[in-house]
């Protein structure tokens, strides 16, 4: 080993590496704790709405109320695709719906008037209206694919309750709709993941923010980000029974292979987030008649006990995924769903980054071969 290597460190994946200083997110993750601009993520999902939440985080503090109905009428209005977007959607609607999001927002780059102005006023704006235009582009490619036109939003209904309706077509009950409210809020920032680091690269590189979050769609699509919701559903379904979940564990352990919903690269305690939709798994399953999901889940928390003291410990998409199937969303949309409640923490953060930008260009440690000489293609 050469003196110079000798002397470096290397941080697989950035692991413990502060790349930059931020005002809108903190996380302990042995505490179990999290807040959005000081504010707990208890507090926010007992208390808050998205659109309030939304605001803080875009704005830096909670709204009054004048101007808290301001922004949702702000919101409200930007609920609006070109039809030429609708056309994108039909053209590629039998791909993934992770796939169809980011080539839709993609695409509306080029029918957004202040594209190419990266200020923050403008930066903000056009966050503003990608809050608003994600959860259309999930709900409308939904109904595209399955062979319906798709729900024209109602701008009576808040932004969470609106989703419901765009993809149901139904109008959600309260429940329903504060319940998928909690979910957007626990979903809407959570620092520099693998997402959000993907869209400050982009904007590093100043480019604009439909290129950073088409960025972060295509890094939340990984299932080592963003799937964990969908697969705990398909490990519910396999279980079948709480009695399964123990020896289902087992099994899994003795493999050597992750159940699904369990573990956090950040949080050695349990996900602060996750108990906020353990709640509403509770209930809902059993309002409508399911309540063997909730069970299930419960014996899997139970029988991975064991493991918590290592820090593989519950985390929020254990029982988000749940949450959607029981209220009638294809499993493939769990991703999307989490992406519609991101966008504003990914505005933010591209956000910080255009604060005071730089090119975010960390370096890799060669050690492939020594120096040697060209040989002909004819000599070789």
């Amino acid at each position: 080993m050469s003196e110079p290597e000798q002397k470096i460190e290397i941080r697989r994946g950035l692991k413990d590496v502060y790349f930059d200083r931020s005002r809108v997110c903190f996380i302990d993750g042995r505490a179990g704790e999290l807040r959005y601009r000081g504010y707990s993520i208890h507090d926010l999902a007992e208390h808050s709405t998205f659109e309030e939440t939304c605001y803080l985080l875009l704005k830096g503090e909670l709204p009054r109320r004048e101007e808290l109905a301001a922004f949702e009428a702000e919101l409200k209005a930007a609920r609006r695709l070109p039809e030429p977007v609708y056309d994108v959607i039909r053209l590629v609607k039998d791909a993934h719906p992770m796939e169809v999001l980011r080539t839709a927002v993609s695409a509306l780059a080029a029918f957004d008037p202040e594209v190419a102005d990266n200020s923050l006023e403008a930066t903000l704006r056009k966050g503003i209206r990608l809050t608003s235009q994600v959860p259309m582009i999930v709900a409308a490619h939904d109904a595209i694919r399955n062979g319906r036109e798709p729900v024209a939003p109602d701008p009576a209904l808040s932004h969470a309750a609106n989703f419901l309706w765009m993809l149901k077509g139904v109008r959600p009950s309260a429940d329903a709709a504060r319940l998928m409210d909690v979910d957007m809020i626990l979903h809407a920032e959570h620092g520099s993941n693998a997402s959000s680091f993907a869209a400050r690269v982009v904007a590093g590189t100043e480019a604009n923010l439909h290129a950073a979050i088409t960025a972060a769609i295509a890094a939340l699509s990984g299932p080592a980000h963003g799937g964990a919701a969908e697969n705990v559903m398909k490990m519910a379904i396999e279980i079948g029974d709480p009695a399964n979940a123990a020896e289902y564990v087992r099994r899994k352990r003795a493999a050597r292979e992750p159940v699904m919903g369990f573990g956090h690269r950040v949080y050695r305690a349990e996900d602060p987030r996750a108990r906020h939709m353990r709640a509403g798994v509770e209930k809902l399953s059993r309002e409508m008649g399911q309540p063997q999901w909730y069970r299930i889940l419960e014996a899997l928390v139970e029988a991975m006990k064991p493991y918590a003291r290592h820090g593989v410990n519950v985390n929020v998409d254990f029982y988000a995924g749940v949450v959607y199937y029981l209220n009638g969303i294809r499993e493939d949309l769990f991703v999307p769903i989490f992406a519609v409640g991101r966008v504003p923490g990914w505005t933010v953060q591209v956000m910080e980054q255009l604060e005071n930008n730089i090119l975010i260009r960390p370096l890799t440690l060669y050690n492939g071969p020594p120096p040697r000489p060209y040989v002909p293609l004819d000599a070789r």
